[in-house]
C-alpha cells in the first residue's frame, strides 16, 4: 500500500529499517552452566503466536548452531511448511533472559517506537504468508524464505501510540473470534466422538438390535459364515475358468484366474463378544483376492488413470486424486472394478496406513503399488459393510498392531490383512447396518462441512481485521500522535548513533589487543 492511501501520520518503510533482523548476541560473558530457554520448531504453534518454553538447556549446549533471541523478538519460521503454517510469535519472558532455538527461525527484533506485537501481526498474517511462500528459495521440501527477501519487504508504519491502540483492538476482536472458533472446534471434536460411537455400535451389533429381533433365523455359526462364503468362491473361480478356456479356445491369452487360498481361522477369542449370529472371520476368508499393486512409475503423457496413495483415507475414495501411465497388456488385471475395496499398504503417517475405502467407479482405474485390492464380490458380502467395518474396531486395532516401519514409511502387508479379524454377520443385516451407516454419516459429514465453512468465514474475518489495521481503518487516528516519520527519522538517527558506537568498541578492542601483544 502506498503511502498516498495510508492516513496523513503513517509512512512505510521496509522491515530492515524498523526492526534488526538475525541480530547477534556477545556470547563472551556467558557461563557455560547458565540456563537458557530452549525452542524447537515444535514449541511454536501454528497461527497462535503462542510458544512452549518448558525446555531449558545449558549455554554450553547451544552456544554453537542455534539461533540466539531475546524478549520481545518476533520469531518467524523461515522453511516449508512451517512458515506457510503460520509458525511466528512474539517471544515472552525468558530464563535468565535469553532464549536459543532452530536455525530455521529468523529473529527480528523492532527498534525503539515499534510494537513488537504490532510487527508480529503483519509477519503472521495470510497476505504476508502467501507472498514470501511466492518468493522462497530451495530444493523441494527445503525451500526458505531468505534474509534478504525479508529484510526488503515494505511495511506500513503508523504512529508508536496508535500501533499500541491497534494491537489492543486486534486482540479484543480476535479474543471474540477465539471464543467462537473455541466453540466450533467442540462441537468438531464432539462429531468425531459421534461418529466413533456409531462405528463401534455398529459391529458391536447394538445398532441392528431390533432388527435382529424380528429377524431371528438370520444368523449363522462361523462355520457356517466360512464355510458358505468359501461355496460361493469357489463358484465364482469355477467360472472365471471356464471362462479363461472359452478364451484360449479362440486364440487370445488371458491371464489365468487367481486361486483360491484357504485361511485357517486364527484363535479369536481375546476380541469382545459378539451377539448371537455374528462371528469373527479372518478377512482371507471374506476377500476373493488380495493384491498389491502396479511399481512400475507413472508417465503423464499415458492414456490410463492410476490412483495416487492419497486417493484413499477411511471410507472415502477421491476419485480425482490420480496419475497417469502407460496401458500395457498386464495392467488388465489391475483395473478396479466397483465394489473392490482398497486398503493403503504405505504411508508416511500411521494415522493412515492399512485404512479402507471402496471403489465404487465405472471408470477405468489402476492403481499403484503402495495400495492393495481386495475383491470381496460375493453374493454374502456387502461391499460397504465390509469398508466401514475393517476401519474401526478389532479390525482397526489389529492393522495397528501389525505397522511396521521401514525407512522412515509406516507400512503393512497383504499377509497381515489375511489374517485381520472383521465382525461379519448375515448379508441381510450387513445391508441393514450398512443402510443405517449411510445415513448416519452422511448427517455427520453435512454438519461437519458446515463447521469447516464457518471455520473459513473466522479465518476471513480474522484476515480482515488485519487488513483493516495495516490500512488505518481499524481505530481512529489522533491528531495529537507524533507523526510516523518522526519516528523513523529518529530510529535511523538512533542506529548511526549505535553503529559508530560499535566501531568505536571494535577499535578500542583491537588497539589493546595489539597492546597486549606487544
Amino acid at each position: 500500500m502506498s503511502e498516498l492511501q495510508l492516513p496523513k501520520r503513517w509512512s512505510t518503510s521496509i522491515l530492515a529499517d524498523i526492526a534488526d533482523i538475525n541480530p547477534t548476541i556477545d556470547k563472551s560473558d556467558f557461563s557455560d552452566d547458565l540456563e537458557v530457554s530452549f525452542v524447537p520448531m515444535n514449541a511454536l504453534e501454528e497461527l497462535t503466536g503462542r510458544i512452549d518454553l518448558s525446555e531449558t538447556r545449558k549455554f554450553s549446549t547451544v552456544r554453537k548452531g542455534y539461533t540466539p533471541f531475546l524478549e520481545g523478538d518476533v520469531l518467524f519460521a523461515k522453511i516449508t511448511p512451517c512458515m506457510e503454517n503460520g509458525k511466528m510469535a512474539v517471544v515472552p519472558a525468558l530464563k535468565n533472559g535469553y532464549g536459543f532455538g532452530s536455525t530455521e527461525f529468523h529473529v527480528l527484533r523492532p527498534f525503539s517506537g515499534i510494537n513488537a506485537k504490532y510487527l508480529y501481526y503483519f509477519v503472521s498474517s495470510q497476505g504476508f504468508r502467501y507472498a514470501a511462500e511466492h518468493k522462497m528459495s530451495g530444493a523441494v521440501g527445503q525451500r526458505r524464505v531468505t534474509t534478504t527477501y525479508i529484510s526488503a519487504q515494505q511495511i506500513p508504519v503508523p504512529p508508536s501510540r496508535e500501533q499500541h491502540r491497534i494491537v489492543a483492538k486486534i486482540e479484543e476482536l480476535f479474543s471474540e473470534l477465539d471464543n467462537g472458533v473455541e466453540a466450533l472446534t467442540t462441537a468438531r471434536e464432539q462429531l468425531k466422538a459421534y461418529r466413533q460411537s456409531v462405528l463401534k455400535y455398529a459391529f458391536e451389533g447394538k445398532l441392528t438390535e431390533k432388527w435382529r429381533a424380528r429377524n431371528p433365523d438370520r444368523g449363522q455359526t462361523q462355520a457356517q459364515m466360512k464355510a458358505s462364503i468359501q461355496s460361493d468362491a469357489r463358484k465364482r473361480y469355477a467360472e472365471a475358468i471356464r471362462a479363461w478356456e472359452a478364451k484360449r479356445k479362440v486364440g487370445h491369452k488371458p491371464g489365468l484366474p487367481t486361486s483360491l487360498e484357504e485361511i485357517d481361522l486364527p484363535d479369536f477369542n481375546e476380541l469382545p463378544p459378539l451377539p448371537g449370529g455374528w462371528s469373527y472371520l479372518a478377512f482371507g476368508a471374506l476377500a476373493y483376492s488380495i493384491r498389491n499393486g502396479i511399481s512400475k512409475k507413472p508417465n503423464e503423457d499415458g492414456p490410463l488413470r492410476i490412483f495416487r496413495i492419497s486417493a484413499v483415507r477411511p471410507m472415502a475414495f477421491d476419485m480425482s486424486d490420480y496419475r497417469k501411465i502407460d496401458d500395457e497388456p498386464e495392467y488388465e488385471s489391475y483395473r478396479l472394478s466397483r465394489g473392490d475395496v482398497v486398503f493403503t499398504r504405505y504411508n508416511g503417517s500411521r494415522a493412515y496406513v492399512g485404512v479402507a475405502a471402496e471403489f465404487r467407479g465405472d471408470q477405468e482405474f489402476v492403481y499403484p503399488d503402495k495400495l492393495i485390492r481386495c475383491d470381496v464380490q460375493s453374493r454374502l458380502i456387502d461391499p460397504g459393510y465390509i469398508e466401514k467395518a475393517v476401519n474401526c474396531g478389532a479390525s482397526r486395532a489389529f492393522v495397528e498392531s501389525r505397522i511396521r516401519t521401514t525407512a522412515g514409511q509406516a507400512g503393512i502387508s497383504g499377509g497381515d490383512l489375511k489374517v485381520m479379524p472383521v465382525a461379519v454377520c448375515s448379508i441381510e443385516e450387513q445391508r441393514e447396518i450398512n443402510r443405517i451407516l449411510e445415513e448416519q454419516l452422511s448427517s455427520i459429514a453435512q454438519l461437519e462441512g458446515d463447521l469447516e465453512s464457518r471455520f473459513s468465514q473466522a479465518n476471513a474475518l480474522r484476515q480482515s481485521i488485519l487488513k483493516q489495521a495495516f490500512s488505518g481503518q481499524l481505530v481512529a487516528q489522533d491528531p495529537t500522535d507524533e507523526p510516523a516519520s518522526v519516528l523513523l527519522q529518529r530510529i535511523r538517527t538512533e542506529r548511526v548513533k549505535a553503529s559508530a558506537k560499535k566501531s568505536e568498541r571494535k577499535t578500542r578492542k583491537t588497539k589493546q589487543e595489539k597492546e597486549t601483544v606487544a
